[in-house]
């Protein structure tokens, strides 16, 4: 019996060591931490369950026999973050490149399964070459199963992807359709398309950094969500957006201790909005005053920052965040921002988190460039994602809401459950000057009258009473109450109940 234990031990400690310790001390050498001790620092201490451990490829073509390391390139299981359960692969650059297989991707689709029939979050921390070439259309078979788990799971569990490495070919494809991406800078990238093939196809010569690197992912192109300075960081925050979100579809985020007094008065507030209209303010200045704590979680901090999107908790439950930037682009909606706040809006909604919007929007952003680009579609988009949650929405104009940029963020119309807005606030089809000029064009050239029908307008219309007389607005609110408020209405939309008429699925304008 002894030595069968002893067995057992040696074999579980070469399957721990991977491809070997020259190739560990490798993946050390480029600042990366190994597959398993990432999956160390994820998760909670001593909490690592593992699935599959001595599985091995079935693959004889090119000499492949020769070399069978037990797990096959990736560690797949589960445990726990802060307690609650969590499922996990990581594949192991150290072993063939952490390259997939069709007994790779097995293993990756078995705990996706578990995780859907469990209903706990699966979090993928990628590290790989991508496809096994040697196993040919076995590996692509292989990753359309793990595609096809990726589109079961997506509005039942939570799925986070982490880049810790290259993810190129059609690796990329899973991540892409997972809740979050996070990369980490210098030492991953993402592309459909390496860098050789681009200059040979097309003559471009460019480095994967730069086709395909954090930067490019979290600025230009809006695949990540976010990017962080190594390993252990990007964990580090991987953990604490878990603690954010609920575990499935059928249950409500968790709700933390808090330590903050829901009723608190914030007088700083009183003076947020500058006098002078065009003159711009920090909008996450409110959000992190109106937040438990301080403490807001932002998601694709560095994309469209003309809106914000992100957590916060609310007498300890999560709330999800859309506010408009003054600082950026006057906070005008243009194409990435709809896009942005809409992929945010309806995950939000798919997972049952309640959703605050801030709205201080002078409009929808001119030009040809919008237009061509499809500013209508892609508008529409985040008009379709409010319209369509039937999550607790709570509203706060600040300043300007103009035009159809009001209805869209989140007004009465689209089911809003509590708009408010500050005495501050300007709801109207356009902005006073602009107005102006249309209704009394006979009197463009008398600089005194246009002044004098500008403040008359301003005065009439620039304010929040007139909606509130419709009662498109519940209450004007003094800006130091709006923790006050906005809790208080969260509060009472705890046990809301709203159904949207039966279908198969909606035609969403993508």
């Amino acid at each position: 019996m002894k030595d069968i234990l002893e067995q057992l031990e040696e074999r579980r400690e070469i399957a721990r060591l991977g491809g070997g310790q020259r190739r560990i001390d490798s993946q050390h050498a480029k600042g990366k931490l190994t597959a398993r001790e990432r999956i160390e620092l994820l998760l909670d201490e001593g909490s690592f369950e593992e699935f599959d451990m001595f599985k091995t490829h079935r693959c004889t073509e090119f000499g492949m026999e020769q070399e069978k390391p037990a797990g096959d390139g990736v560690i797949t299981g589960w445990g726990t973050i802060n307690g609650r359960v969590v499922y996990v692969f990581s594949q192991d650059f150290t072993v063939f490149g952490g390259s997939l297989s069709e007994t790779h991707a097995q293993k990756i689709c078995k705990i996706q399964d578990m995780a859907i029939q469990n209903g706990a979050p699966i979090i993928g921390l990628n590290d790989s070459g991508g496809a096994r070439i040697q196993e040919g259309v076995d590996s692509l078979a292989g990753y359309a199963e793990v595609f096809q788990r990726n589109i079961m799971a997506s509005g039942v569990v939570p799925q986070i992807s982490v880049i810790m490495g290259p993810c190129a070919g059609g690796a990329v494809y899973s991540p892409a359709m997972t809740d979050f991406i996070f990369m980490v800078k210098d030492s991953s990238y993402m592309f459909v398309t390496g860098p050789d093939v681009v200059k040979t196809v097309t003559n471009e010569v460019v480095t994967a950094e730069e086709l395909g690197g954090a930067s490019t992912h979290t600025k230009k192109s809006s695949v990540a969500d976010g990017a962080f300075e190594n390993d252990v960081e990007a964990l580090a925050e991987v953990r604490r957006l878990v603690d954010f979100l609920p575990l499935n579809n059928r249950e409500k985020p968790p709700v933390r201790p808090f330590f903050d007094e829901p009723g608190r008065i914030e007088k700083s507030l009183d003076t947020l909005i500058p006098e002078n209209p065009n003159t711009p303010y920090d909008m996450k200045e409110l959000i992190t005053k109106v937040a438990d704590e301080g403490d807001f979680y932002e998601i694709q901090e560095d994309y469209a920052k003309n809106i914000i999107t992100g957590f916060i908790r609310l007498e300890g439950q999560t709330v999800g965040v859309v506010a408009n930037q003054p600082m950026v682009l006057a906070g005008c909606l243009d194409i990435d921002s709809s896009r942005k706040a809409a992929r945010f809006v309806r995950f939000c909604d798919c997972f049952e988190i309640p959703i605050l919007t801030l709205v201080d929007v002078p409009g929808f952003l001119p030009g040809t460039s919008q237009e061509y680009g499809g500013v209508i579609k892609h508008g529409a988009k985040l008009l379709f994602a409010y319209g369509e949650a039937t999550v607790p929405k709570v509203t706060v104009i600040t300043r300007k809401a103009y035009g159809g940029a009001y209805d869209v963020m989140a007004s009465k119309h689209l089911r809003g459950d509590f708009n408010y807005a500050w005495p501050t606030a300007e709801i109207a089809v356009m902005g006073a000057k602009g107005a102006t000029e249309i209704i009394h064009r006979a009197d463009l050239g008398d600089a005194e009258k246009i002044a004098a029908h500008t403040k008359d307008y301003e005065d009439r219309f620039a304010t929040p009473f007139v909606a509130a007389e419709r009662g498109f607005i519940d209450e004007v609110i003094m800006p130091q109450s709006t923790r006050r408020r906005v809790s208080r209405a969260f509060a009472s939309l705890r046990n809301k109940k709203l159904e949207n008429p039966w279908k198969k699925h909606d035609n969403i304008p993508l």
